[in-house]
């Protein structure tokens, strides 16, 4: 009897060392944001080593998508979970962040201690511009994705002019479309019918995970072990909290941070870009952490760094903690690090626990419409809320002293050339990034 092709036979089944080298991979070379991220976890765990098929596969991406929160750090979670249990889940979740953490804490301080600095100004001076166009086109690549119909285009308006124009909360914005699309899926299915859906997967051979491959026992729905989980989760959230309240008293800063950055993982949806004007309300309006310029100066920061870019937090956290040492001025360093680990921490707590209590429920809802549709009107509105975020960077980079001031056309050439590269030339943006901080470095000193 012959052997079969080999793009014919299942995979050899994943051992945790593999698995847990594979996240820990991905979490060094995760650039690009969740867009790149996401299609690195495609073409590297449904193409190229078959562990999980495309439909399965878009499935937990539908729901990472509808939740709070990195959906790309979600996604690993949750495959991660689907193979080995909890801490398999955990594992995976953990190494996509820690390496981003660690480099950020490094950036984070080497920007705060030579941001003065000549070449260090020149090179933010340069990469402002970028960022602003970055986000205008992350704003088009999901639009051009998700925007299939009037419907949803419409959907996208209203959204943008509800932020823009209104201020309205965005959990409001979200909870809205969430609500148009469970009543567009049961009226107008068709308008609705967008992504995950059995048209769209392709099959590129047998998958240890296919599409009819029985949900593992782990994976199935139990409500005590959901109750242990809720109960666990409670207790990570609680135990710190409680220690930094008894330390530093509630108005301390690393309390505040801690119940901040809780509230920001559990009411913000469509990934880092949708979270960053919360981000900026409360740590730059609100609580006078950092400034409006260091908000952008870390989101390119974010940009260049592997891992979610939602790991901005951890820079906000730093600036936070370093400029107000809780410790003194001699260990303001430590300050800064202790904050921007705890910021980590909360941000991502609810992932997990979004990923691990709602797993099982998942797996039970492959191909339903009623689940998709509210994911599909909420992709649109996000679309709306990113080109609002454009519109906010581009002012404080275009006209720095705001629209009585003069306009800074340096910033605006370059940021239409980013634009250009990126739209017209699809260039990455690290790439992006670099030349642009160094057209801004040579600017900045020759002026």
């Amino acid at each position: 009897m012959s052997t079969p092709p080999e793009d014919l036979r299942k995979p050899a089944p994943v051992t945790r060392r593999q698995a847990w080298r594979f996240w820990l991979k991905l979490g060094c070379i995760g650039f690009g944001g969740p867009a790149g991220q996401i299609a690195i976890m495609h073409q590297e765990l449904v193409e190229r080593r078959r562990w999980i098929s495309e439909r399965r596969f878009l499935h937990a991406l539908n729901y990472c998508m509808l939740l709070p929160g990195p959906e790309a750090q979600q996604l690993a979670t949750y495959i991660g979970w689907l193979f080995h249990r909890t801490w398999g889940g955990v594992i995976a979740g953990a190494l996509f962040v820690l390496p981003s953490l660690f480099i950020l804490i490094a950036l984070s301080w080497l920007y705060i201690a030579l941001g003065d600095v000549p070449v260090v100004a020149g090179v933010f001076y340069g990469i402002k511009p970028a960022v602003t166009a970055i986000v205008l086109h992350a704003a088009h690549r999901i639009g051009s994705r998700a925007l299939k119909n009037s419907w949803l285009w419409g959907i996208a308006g209203a959204s943008f002019v509800a932020i823009f124009a209104f201020n309205l909360p965005f959990p409001l914005i979200v909870l809205g479309a969430a609500l148009i699309g469970y009543l567009g899926g049961r009226l107008a299915p068709q308008r609705f019918n967008n992504g995950g859906q059995r048209g769209s997967a392709k099959s590129f051979g047998p998958a240890l995970i296919d599409d009819d491959t029985p949900t593992p026992e782990h994976a199935r729905f139990s409500l005590p072990k959901l109750w242990r989980l809720l109960l666990v989760g409670a207790a990570l959230w609680c135990l710190p909290m409680a220690l930094l309240t008894a330390l530093f008293g509630w108005d301390g800063t690393f309390t505040q941070m801690g119940w901040f950055f809780t509230k920001a993982a559990l009411l913000t949806f469509g990934g880092a870009y949708a979270v960053l004007p919360y981000v900026y309300q409360g740590a730059v309006g609100h609580y006078g952490w950092l400034t409006p310029t260091q908000m952008i100066d870390g989101l390119a920061l974010g940009e260049t760094t592997p891992g979610p870019l939602i790991m901005v937090v951890a820079f906000v956290g730093f600036i936070g903690g370093y400029v107000q040492p809780a410790f003194g001025a001699e260990h303001a360093f430590a300050a800064g690090a202790l904050a921007a680990t705890l910021v980590t921490w909360f941000t991502f707590l609810p992932s997990f626990l979004f990923i691990l209590a709602g797993g099982p429920l998942v797996e039970s809802t492959h191909n339903e419409l009623k689940f998709t549709a509210p994911l599909t009107a909420i992709t649109a509105a996000v679309v709306g809320v990113i080109l609002n975020l454009a519109c906010f960077f581009a002012y404080h980079v275009f006209w720095p002293s705001g629209f009585a001031g003069q306009p800074d056309l340096f910033s605006i050439g370059l940021a239409l050339l980013a634009a250009l590269a990126l739209f017209l030339f699809k260039r990455g943006v690290i790439e992006v990034l670099i030349v642009c901080a160094l057209a801004g470095l040579g600017f900045h000193l020759l002026r």
